[in-house]
């Protein structure tokens, strides 16, 4: 039986007065499809945490609502692990439109009164949606590495990089003004709170996938084009013709994932950098209402600015590891996590002004998803471009079923019902030292590495000679 999600076959090579005009316009289609799908994706990834504070009301408390919040991020992060195997031998265009259709389908599905019934159905959809979320980041991560090439990929992941928080930004003024609307219509507040929150949300991500369906395509080869390192002559260390092979699951996991050391110290570093985004973020509408006395329209746009800070801060970030520290992922995420960590000691440590408030989050938003968009670049550059989904998806798990799931779900919600947000805030603070301390660790490879990029030049020459003699032939 033919899988309908394989990958499509290579075309015939075009002609050469045609590859260079194609493949500018492709990249750029390309990247605009997958710029708004994973950004939709974010439409109805964590819907549940603005629902928290109305939540409470109904009498769930922080440990209860934390419990079925992690069901979230376990899915995703397994998804992101498994559904990035699937994805390396999967058409990309197919696989996020599906993921985005379904995470929108299950979305809606929670803003239901049978959704929000007890504690195990918000747990249950809350597993289908992460899993389902699971599913964009790896076809993203494979259009990246066939469609950018290695010099390129670190600004160009950052500009990509910020899709999430267009929409994590967005979802919290549509929730904003959803609720709002819904109310002045005369819905009850219980109803206006699900439409906003949920269904609003859900059916423009469902809309968005089919705009990224119609622009992306899943590789040079299957439109009629040189690959991208042959394009741009830009041969990485780890490059070989079997890099445009379609491999079979158990070389992926067994030759390029499992022996990485240091993609495996990555991971562990990544788990840290979530439980920091995630420990900030999940509980800021809580923490926003319950300690600061926020409404639910401050804590929309207090959300929203948390995310859209991330977008100069991801950029600037993925600039400097590209230029000023020539690809060197380590150093830049160590730099921004001290960054983080003094931000997020000021968002603790004051008590009564809603603008330091705002100033913090912005500042911890504008910091911290550098470092994740870059251990995500990390992983990419660790493995050759026929593993990268799973490559990327073994760091994803990590910083989802640890950081997020465990770590900032579970412990953090627990932390703060029993001990206080104090203790919880210590915890965000001790993270980031040991994420800066894991990513130290990194350094030293990353350094041996650079210097043989610095001796490929003349080998990128002979290997393009070769490829283009073979072509005249």
């Amino acid at each position: 039986m033919k899988n309908p999600l394989a990958p499509p076959p290579y075309r015939e090579r075009l002609s050469p007065e045609k590859i260079d005009g194609t493949c500018k316009r492709l990249r750029l289609q390309v990247f605009l499809g997958i710029f708004l799908g994973y950004a939709a994706y974010y439409l109805v990834r964590k819907n549940f945490s603005l629902a928290m504070p109305y939540l409470q009301t109904l009498g769930f408390d922080k440990s209860e609502l934390g419990f079925a919040f992690a069901f979230n991020a376990t899915a995703y992060g397994i998804s992101k692990f498994v559904m990035g195997g699937i994805s390396d031998r999967s058409d990309a265009r197919k696989f996020l439109a599906l993921g985005l259709i379904l995470a929108s389908a299950a979305t809606m599905l929670a803003g239901t009164a049978f959704g929000v019934s007890n504690i195990a159905m918000m747990a249950l959809f809350q597993f289908l949606i992460g899993w389902f979320g699971g599913m964009g980041w790896p076809p993203c991560g494979r259009v990246m590495t066939h469609w950018f090439s290695v010099k390129e990929r670190g600004t160009k992941m950052s500009f990509w990089n910020v899709a999430h928080n267009v929409g994590g930004g967005l979802v919290g003024v549509i929730t904003a003004w959803g609720v709002t609307f819904a109310l002045s219509l005369g819905f009850s507040a219980g109803l206006s709170q699900m439409l906003g929150i949920f269904w609003l949300p859900a059916a423009i991500a469902a809309l968005v996938a089919l705009i990224a369906w119609l622009l992306i395509r899943d590789t040079p080869q299957s439109c009629g084009l040189p690959g991208i390192e042959e394009y741009r002559n830009d041969y990485p260390p780890n490059y070989s013709e079997k890099s445009e092979t379609v491999l079979k699951t158990k070389d992926i996991f067994f030759k390029y994932v499992f022996p990485n050391r240091i993609l495996w110290i990555v991971a562990l570093a990544n788990a840290f950098v979530y439980f920091v985004r995630y420990g900030v973020l999940d509980w800021a509408p809580t923490y926003l209402s319950e300690v600061k006395g926020y409404n639910i329209k401050e804590i929309g746009f207090a959300y929203s600015l948390y995310e859209w800070a991330a977008i100069p801060g991801t950029i600037l970030c993925g600039w400097i590891s590209d230029a000023v520290f020539k690809g060197k992922r380590a150093i830049t995420t160590i730099i921004f996590m001290t960054l983080v960590m003094a931000a997020v000691f000021v968002y603790w440590q004051n008590a009564d002004s809603k603008l330091v408030d705002s100033i913090a989050l912005v500042a911890i938003g504008f910091l911290i998803y550098g470092p994740v968009m870059l251990i995500g670049v990390h992983a990419l550059d660790l493995s050759p471009k026929n593993a990268a989904g799973t490559s990327a998806g073994l760091t994803g798990f990590f910083g989802y079923f640890f950081g997020t799931s465990i770590l900032a779900n579970i412990v953090m919600g627990k932390v703060a019902q029993t001990y206080g947000w104090d203790s919880g805030f210590e915890l965000l603070i001790a993270s980031c030292i040991v994420s800066i301390l894991l990513m130290a660790l990194t350094h030293r490879q990353e350094q041996r590495a650079y210097r043989e990029k610095k001796n490929q030049p003349d080998m990128n020459r002979e290997i393009s000679q070769n490829k283009n003699t073979h072509i005249n032939k």
